[in-house]
């Protein structure tokens, strides 16, 4: 991971974990205007039809031309859908097979630098699970926001938040988890999610595996989904908690759940922990 790259966590809403995935930014070859020289100084005259750039900018067209790639192949899938193909299929290795590095620290990247990982064109295309999200998930995550009625009404006019009571931001059906504890340690946190088989297999099953971040109990149920041509989606929740005895002095903790078909598909989501800035070293 480059230095210059965008990291998390997203601090306006730290349940929704941020970035998503990275891409190629970094010496990349492309097409360049003729009305700048390569180096953008006035005192440089040159004009040249092709620049070598880094940037968080040189990113972003790679990943909108992957989603635009996606989106003739799958013409049915929508935005939400596209994301979802792109985090879950992701890898987080380089080609020496360690983890992706992170030049800001020399160190291994987390998950707040590199997001679900390195998108991988090839597998966004048969992912076998998505999680999609419509216009009704989006008006419950503002409500859960805080979002007044009268802002609300802007993206619906019909819409009532004390209707949708009781939701929370963890909640929204994103391809990854992301979890902020407080300092007490007996609090219990659990966020749900719906997932759509559009894989070939109608009738397919698909069991979960679970990294869990240190400090960290994690708890899926159900751990197995059963899919079939009637069932298409399901639901799952999972379920963080604090571990009593152990130690963490760090101040995020990371992991990942997998759902597997036995098959080909292996839908990744990474997990996130947030730890309160009081908390001990011992829990």
């Amino acid at each position: 991971m480059a230095s210059f790259s965008s990291r998390g966590p997203n601090f306006r809403t730290p349940e929704i974990l941020k970035p998503d995935v990275t891409a190629p930014g970094v010496d990349i070859l492309a097409a360049w205007t003729g009305a700048n020289s390569p180096t953008d100084l006035d005192s440089d005259t040159r004009r040249v039809q092709y620049n070598i750039i880094s940037g968080t900018s040189m990113s972003c067209p790679h990943v909108s031309g992957i989603a635009a790639l996606l989106r003739q192949s799958r013409p049915g899938w929508s935005p939400a859908v596209i994301k979802s193909a792109l985090m879950t299929t992701a890898y987080n290795v380089d080609n020496a097979g360690g983890i992706i590095g992170d030049m800001s620290t020399g160190n291994v990247s987390t998950t707040f630098a590199r997001g679900a990982g390195h998108v991988d064109p090839n597998h966004a295309t048969d992912p076998g699970l998505v999680y999609d999200t419509r216009t009704e998930d989006y008006i419950t995550f503002l409500c859960a926001l805080g979002y007044t009625a009268e802002q609300v009404t802007v993206f619906d006019p019909v819409a009532n938040c004390s209707t949708r009571a009781g939701s929370s931001m963890g909640d929204h059906n994103y391809p990854a988890f992301s979890v902020v504890f407080t300092s007490n340690k007996l609090a219990v946190i659990t966020q749900r999610r719906v997932v759509r088989n559009v894989g070939d297999n109608v009738r397919a099953t698909y069991r979960a595996r679970v990294t869990s971040p240190a400090g960290v109990r994690v708890t899926v149920r159900p751990g197995k989904l059963q899919f079939s041509s009637k069932h298409k989606t399901q639901e799952y929740e999972i379920t963080f908690a604090q571990r009593i005895f152990g130690s963490v002095t760090e101040k995020h903790t990371f992991g990942s759940i997998v759902w597997s078909d036995d098959e080909k598909h292996t839908v990744t989501s990474p997990i996130a922990i947030t730890w309160p800035v009081s908390q001990d070293a011992e829990m």
